[in-house]
């Protein structure tokens, strides 16, 4: 028996609960007979390694299952009241007023009130961590139900934050919390074995659909040990990469769901020669040509990259947030088209003078480096893809991988092959405004565009989702220019993957969303309309 599989027999057999036989020798499937049919085992993530804290950003992808929040995005992706019952904008934008549910109570009993928002709120925006309240000037209560929030600029996306952010009870908040969480979500906390697993089980006191499912445990595995589990009977959920998609288990079924789970190439956007505050070299004097950007967009066959890297588990991407309420569906290109790609080169001085198969315009090589992070194994294949198909255009791009560390030092000169993918339109105005250049991991190609800088603050002031979402369409291409591949492409979208799961014959997932950044956790999104239909 592999060190692996003693490991994972020696999981199983830590949960008492389970009726385990079977592990070695040559039985290789436990029935679930004894398992309640109200009680689930999922391996569908990565384990949180901070805790469940919503302050420091638990929570952001998929259920908080311990904590509820102010509002929060149904299968449809519309947003809809949780613990508020309505809220007030004011004129200026820059007043958000809240009003709360009176029947709510944490699962300790204690009763949830305006305070223990402005508690959560306030100690988010000061832990400084992956949560962005910056532009929240101050939280206060008006009266137990009541909460005003006053921003610093009017924000349309500050919705999505609310949206977010699960409410943590002020009584019970200290330095322990991360570790043993206590909330007003569907589920209550349990027990937390690090690097095993985690269970919870359902809150009696929850003010919204009680969840069908009683007890839940999450299991902290490797891909290949969450597959022997499932193979085993032992697991009802696991999320799998697309390599192992077309494997069978008995029992199981493939559900595949749409993202926005994306990965595209980011430009360097002005020429070389400038420098960022810690002295990394910003520019690349090749990918500042608005023709490279622009022939390699329309060049790049994305159908061919979804069928021969992801086996056909995925979409061509045109977008950080393709069939979302904010895309712009006009910025699709439609076919790719290499003699296009070749005419938009030779229009803009490139050509091949020496017959090396590279073109140059005078003493500039159309050939450029593409990082991707090295232990990616998918984005070293979209790379290597990606410089086969631009080949015989005649532009040459070096694929190197390195860490993500080495990127960071790099990512302004050089074209990167990320990922991103939200529910939440600032994703947008982080990777393409000029105020976001150079901060973090936000526009690191020092991408500007004045036009569609004030796109993007008309939807940032806009105090409608609707006529947010039509500045930001505007951003993309208003018909005149944008950040789409149609107007200024300073990245290639190449893909979005298919988020894929075996799920347990019988067990329904509801209707589910599409899926942002992160596989795994999103799909617990909606967990309170699970089933099992036996």
């Amino acid at each position: 028996m592999s060190n692996k599989m003693i490991w994972f027999c020696l999981l199983l057999f830590s949960l008492a609960w389970f009726p385990i036989t079977g592990c070695g020798g040559n039985r290789n499937r436990v029935e679930r007979e004894g398992r309640p049919a109200d009680e689930l085992v999922l391996a569908v993530g990565g384990e949180p390694e901070a805790g469940f804290d919503p302050t420091t950003g638990w929570g952001q992808y998929g259920s908080p299952l311990f904590q509820s929040r102010l509002f929060r995005r149904d299968n449809n992706l519309t947003l809809v009241n949780d613990l508020a019952t309505a809220y007030e904008i004011s004129a200026d934008g820059l007043t958000w007023t809240i009003r709360l549910r009176a029947d709510v109570k944490f699962s300790d009993g204690m009763p949830l009130t305006a305070e223990d928002v402005a508690y959560t709120f306030a100690t988010a925006a000061a832990s400084g961590a992956v949560i962005d309240l910056n532009n929240m000037e101050r939280v206060e209560t008006k009266d137990a139900q009541t909460v005003e929030f006053r921003l610093k600029q009017p924000q349309s996306t500050f919705m999505n934050l609310l949206a977010r952010i699960g409410i943590v009870p002020k009584h019970a908040h200290g330095s322990g919390y991360a570790l043993r969480p206590l909330g007003s979500g569907p589920y209550k906390f349990v027990q937390w074995d690090k690097g095993q697993q985690l269970i919870v089980e359902a809150n009696p006191l929850y003010h919204g659909q009680q969840p069908y499912f009683k007890r839940i445990t999450f299991l902290f595995m490797s891909d290949d040990a969450a597959l022997a589990a499932a193979r085993a009977g032992q697991v009802d959920l696991l999320a799998v990469p697309a390599a192992f998609a077309r494997l069978e288990i008995a029992g199981m079924r493939l559900l595949y769901l749409d993202s926005v789970d994306n990965r595209g190439i980011m430009f360097p956007f002005v020429p070389a020669g400038g420098q960022t505050k810690e002295g990394h070299p910003v520019g690349n004097d090749v990918t500042a040509d608005l023709a490279i950007r622009r022939a390699i967009n329309v060049a790049i066959d994305r159908q061919t990259i979804v069928e021969g890297v992801l086996d056909g588990f995925g979409s061509p991407a045109f977008s950080s947030s393709d069939g979302l309420p904010w895309w712009n569906p006009e910025t699709v290109i439609r076919d790719a088209d290499l003699e296009q790609a070749r005419r938009i080169l030779a229009d803009a001085g490139w050509k091949d003078t020496n017959g090396d198969g590279i073109l140059e315009k005078g003493a500039l090589q159309a050939r450029f480096t593409l990082l991707y992070p090295a232990a990616d194994l998918t984005r070293k294949a979209l790379a290597l893809v990606v410089a086969d198909q631009l080949q015989p255009l005649g532009v040459k791009i070096d694929v190197v991988g390195k860490s993500w560390d080495a990127i960071q030092t790099m990512m302004h000169s050089n074209a990167v092959l990320f990922g991103w993918g939200s529910h939440d339109p600032l994703e947008m105005y982080n990777l393409y405004s000029s105020k976001t250049r150079g901060t973090g991991w936000f526009n690191t190609g020092f991408y500007i565009n004045t036009v569609v800088d004030g796109h993007m603050a008309r939807a940032l002031s806009a105090t409608s989702e609707e006529e947010a979402n039509r500045y930001w369409q505007k951003a993309q291409w208003d018909g005149q220019t944008g950040f789409s591949a149609r107007g200024d492409a300073p990245w290639a979208w190449l893909v979005n993957l298919d988020h894929l799961y075996f799920v347990r014959e019988g067990l329904s997932l509801g209707q589910q969303q599409i899926q942002p950044h992160g596989h795994g956790w999103p799909v617990t999104a909606n967990i309170t309309e699970w089933r099992r239909k036996e």
